[in-house]
């Protein structure tokens, strides 16, 4: 028998024998028992039988409470009453805490066994967030609740068991959560003749206490953040005042627009940046690779003249002159990011290289500032892989390959991510050999084999040669082939081979500038992979030290670092009152090879691996009439769906100006927008957009209502006859 056959008659076996006891409950009417007139009746009697009968009466009163709570049977409040009225305070109390434990535990685990695996497998992406959650909180969570009897303790029950909560935590903080509660129960059993019904228990004035004392942990938990703050900043010497209410270290997109908040709030902030402002993205990232691209994608162009029904030659390209463009267009752009603007913003802008003294000292050369706050927006830097011999050779990443103004006779990039893969194709466009080698099977590693193939096909159509599942063992000097030959040796399928060029580039990740300016030194964590510990408020391990952009992680792309910073600078200067947590539900990217491609949410290789199911609509964009009218007429649009629904849970475009496509449905999926308002949305025609609201209608037609629409079809005809 299969484990799926297995756990399916388990469940059946499970589900039977609860409603072999359900039911024996209602159709003997067990229940006229479980009744506050019946208990008062009996009371005597039932008092009268534990005398005589001490040790049998504990015992079925035990049973008969856990079952009772393990069903979730109607009639827990008056066996808790029975409780006292026959055993007393104490040993009452003491029953019903451990049955009423128990019980729950196994109502608990009942939910979890025959529930838990369906509902995460159809919900899990929602309750992604709950999830994690209640891994890191959940027993402060079950013990709040635990506190409110106005909430029914089995719904708690139930829910608790569809989440990652451990079955231990759950019963020691149900046994002490439930235990204010139990005990007025219990002592109200005491005093049964005076009861009338549950009203003269549970009053208003006594709700209301309960429901301030679940608050209570609240309150507790910001007392104890609070302390655990103050100790730790104790042990540096606090100003009497300050020259600043928050210190941003980095003029990248995180620092800029942590900084522009600040300054927009009227609150005193200083800049630090050591080299230029704008950071990667203007200066070695997106702004030149983008220019370059541009004058690649022109080059491909007049290549391809021919196809537009013009005849041209063969592009010269100025290689330098390439270059020098790149330059020129961060001199266009690099006033929205310059010190001159962010001065007339109301940002004090220090250049130099920062150091942490402690929590509220940031030294500069010989300034020292003294701050409230400080925001790390630090960022990355390419990572170099340990290659015996790369310390002897000569390399560029993607940081200095933009002082290159000789054209390369051949360029290796080894990385086969979104970065190697734009400048293998920008490179190769502009006439130089271009070899990508990479250890995975295929490039792109984070999109589905079937955006990654199509980019694959246009390296190769271009002229990339592609190495994949290669692993460089050793790099040296040597060669006859180029000037400044040198020789990489790769391990391909157990074989060793050599290939010669004269230009390397690595593009294989990026690495966060965590260290080497003082946060080591002050106790803030840093994760195994560099990056800083931060929470969901961007707040690292020192209270008052945030951090964003790809120093905090764990995504790497600027749109999300000036996404964090709106957080990071909000949590430093309100967060003594309110603080904000970073909402990272529906974060795009881009790749801006050609074609492009653009993601935004889950794609199938990851809903295969969260076990979460949905339906797939693919639209060809071959299909659409902008597209062939442009030359543009290849890749696809993909959408991911709730099955049976026009939920959007992911979707991915390849194909001309597909970052620019995927806005839409990054909206629909923010403001939870499904494909029928997506296909009900006027288009213009003829433009690309239009391949939305195809994909969109593609789900329609799959989705049609194929019976009524035979009705239909049938009035038709007779409407005709």
């Amino acid at each position: 028998m299969s484990s799926s056959n297995s756990v399916k008659t388990r469940n059946i076996v499970i589900i039977a024998v609860i409603a072999a006891l359900i039911g024996s409950f209602f159709i003997f009417d067990l229940g006229q028992y479980l009744t506050l007139d019946a208990l008062s009746a009996r009371q005597d009697a039932l008092v009268a039988y534990y005398r005589d009968n001490t040790l049998a009466m504990i015992a079925g009163f035990f049973a008969v409470y856990v079952v009772v709570t393990a069903l979730s049977i109607p009639g827990a409040a008056i066996l808790t009453l029975a409780a006292g009225a026959i055993f007393g305070l104490w040993t009452g109390l003491v029953l019903v805490s451990f049955a009423s434990s128990i019980g729950a535990t196994i109502a608990f685990l009942i939910s979890r066994l025959l529930l838990k695996d369906w509902v995460q497998k159809k919900f899990g992406r929602r309750l992604k967030t709950i999830n994690n959650g209640v891994e890191k909180d959940g027993a402060f969570y079950l013990f709040s609740l635990r506190l409110v009897p106005a909430l029914p303790f089995f719904v708690i029950n139930l829910v608790m068991g569809l989440t990652p909560i451990k079955t231990r935590t759950f019963y020691w903080v149900s046994q002490l959560g439930m235990l204010p509660g139990t005990a007025v129960y219990v002592n109200a059993g005491t005093q049964l003749a005076s009861i009338e019904s549950t009203g003269d228990i549970l009053s208003p004035a006594l709700i209301g206490s309960f429901v301030l004392l679940a608050i209570f942990p609240f309150i507790a938990r910001f007392l104890v953040d609070f302390v655990k703050s103050r100790k730790m900043l104790s042990r540096y010497d606090k100003p009497s005042s300050f020259d600043y209410n928050v210190v941003v270290i980095g003029a990248g997109s995180g620092g800029l627009v942590t900084s522009y908040i600040a300054a927009a709030v009227k609150a005193k902030v200083a800049l630090i940046e050591r080299h230029k402002m704008g950071g990667d993205c203007l200066n070695t990232g997106c702004v030149p690779s983008k220019a370059l691209l541009r004058s690649a994608k022109v080059a491909s162009y007049i290549r391809k003249s021919d196809h537009y029904g013009i005849a041209a030659q063969a592009p010269e390209v100025d290689f330098a002159a390439v270059m020098n463009r790149i330059q020129d267009k961060i001199t266009m752009i690099e006033p929205h990011d310059s010190i001159e603007r962010y001065t007339k913003l109301g940002v004090d802008c220090v250049t130099g290289d920062a150091r942490i003294i402690d929590p509220y000292r940031v030294q500069v050369g010989n300034q020292l500032l003294t701050c409230k706050n400080i925001v790390v927006a630090t960022g990355g830097r390419p990572f170099v892989p340990p290659i015996p011999g790369l310390d002897s050779a000569t390399y560029y990443t993607s940081d200095t390959i933009w002082g290159l103004r000789k054209k390369p006779e051949h360029l290796l990039i080894v990385g086969g991510g979104p970065i190697g893969c734009e400048l293998s194709q920008a490179f190769v466009r502009l006439g130089v050999k271009v070899t990508q080698i990479d250890r995975d099977q295929r490039l792109m590693p984070r999109e589905d084999d079937d955006a990654a193939k199509l980019v694959m096909a246009a390296l190769e159509a271009d002229g990339v040669r592609l190495i994949l599942g290669a692993n460089a063992k050793s790099i040296r000097q040597g060669g006859s082939a180029y000037a400044n030959s040198q020789i990489l040796t790769y391990e391909q399928q157990g074989q060793a081979h050599d290939i010669e060029f004269d230009t390397l580039l690595l593009a294989v990740g990026r690495a966060a500038n965590s260290k080497g300016f003082g946060l080591e030194d002050i106790g803030v964590r840093i994760e195994d992979n560099g990056t800083l510990e931060v929470n969901e408020y961007l707040q690292t391990s020192v209270p008052n030290i945030y951090a964003c952009g790809d120093v905090a992680g764990p995504y790497q792309f600027t749109h999300v670092a000036s996404h964090q910073a709106w957080y990071a600078s909000v949590n430093a200067l309100f967060g003594f009152a309110k603080r904000f947590k970073a909402d990272y539900r529906v974060i795009p990217w881009a790749t801006f090879t050609d074609p492009e491609v653009a993601r935004v949410g889950l794609s199938e290789a990851e809903a295969k691996a969260q076990d979460i199911e949905f339906e797939v609509t693919r639209y060809g964009i071959d299909d659409l009439d902008r597209a062939i009218a442009d030359g543009e007429d290849h890749g696809f649009v993909k959408i991911l769906t709730v099955p049976g629904k026009d939920t959007i849970l992911g979707v991915t475009i390849v194909g001309y100006h597909a970052a620019d496509l995927i806005t839409e449905y990054i909206t629909a999926m923010k403001h939870k927008i499904g494909l029928n308002k997506v296909l009900g949305t006027i288009h213009i025609y003829p433009t690309m957009s239009e391949a939305n609201k195809m994909a969109a209608g593609q789900w329609k037609r799959a989705h049609a209502p194929e019976k009524l629409l035979a009705w239909v079809e049938k009035f038709h005809t007779w409407r005709r006859s």
